[in-house]
């Protein structure tokens, strides 16, 4: 369905799909094989509040890009201490990531091309929002945000960011991505690996990593 309302896209050769890793792969994969174009992995960290990390209070994003919360900073009263050593195990944790997926791949091309980011849905948007600034940063002529569902406040407000959202599902009462989907089960990094795998041994080039 998503890569239905992404069909204008299909068979273009300025286009690449990432998928933010993990959930937002396996949904990539398949949009990337419905349109033709190379399918890479995007990688983010969310940047939890200690001791209540499910509460985000920023993220960062490939290429060294950081997006804080200042109203949630404020609010818990986060040190900058507090700040730099989650900011720095987030880190870590991304540069293993990207170690694990892409093996000796190297990453697309993003510079000058119209970058589809692609998510299994969004919540509040700051790590997105991370991913947008990162893709700035690689040039990306066009940045489309794609994602099954998100609630339609974060979208209004990834339209002022991004040059293009496409949702799915945007509803006004939204509670978790997770209540969207029939079988949410959390993706694995061998699920992650196969997927970029048999992307990159794609011979006819429709999803070729690169």
């Amino acid at each position: 369905m998503l890569a239905e309302r992404l069909s204008s896209y299909r068979g273009r050769r300025d286009v690449v799909v990432l998928g933010l890793a993990r959930g937002g792969v396996p949904v990539a994969f398949e949009v990337a094989k419905a349109l033709g174009a190379p399918l890479d992995v995007f990688i983010l960290r969310k940047l939890g509040v200690p001791g209540h990390e499910e509460l985000a209070f920023g993220a960062i994003a490939t290429g060294g890009v950081h997006v804080l919360e200042a109203q949630t900073i404020d609010a818990v009263g986060l040190s900058a201490g507090q700040m730099q050593r989650a900011i720095a195990a987030a880190q870590q944790e991304m540069e293993r990531r990207e170690r694990l997926y892409r093996k000796n791949r190297a990453p697309v091309e993003v510079k000058g091309k119209t970058a589809i980011l692609i998510d299994d849905g969004i919540a509040t948007g700051s790590s997105i929002r991370a991913g947008i600034a990162a893709l700035r940063k690689m040039e990306a002529a066009r940045i489309v945000i794609a994602v099954p569902v998100a609630p339609r406040v974060t979208c209004l407000r990834l339209e002022k960011e991004a040059d293009e959202v496409v949702c799915l599902h945007a509803p006004e009462a939204f509670y978790a991505v997770g209540a969207f989907y029939a079988d949410f089960s959390e993706v694995s990094d061998a699920e992650v690996e196969d997927l970029l795998r048999e992307a990159s041994l794609t011979t006819d080039g429709t999803a070729d990593v690169g």
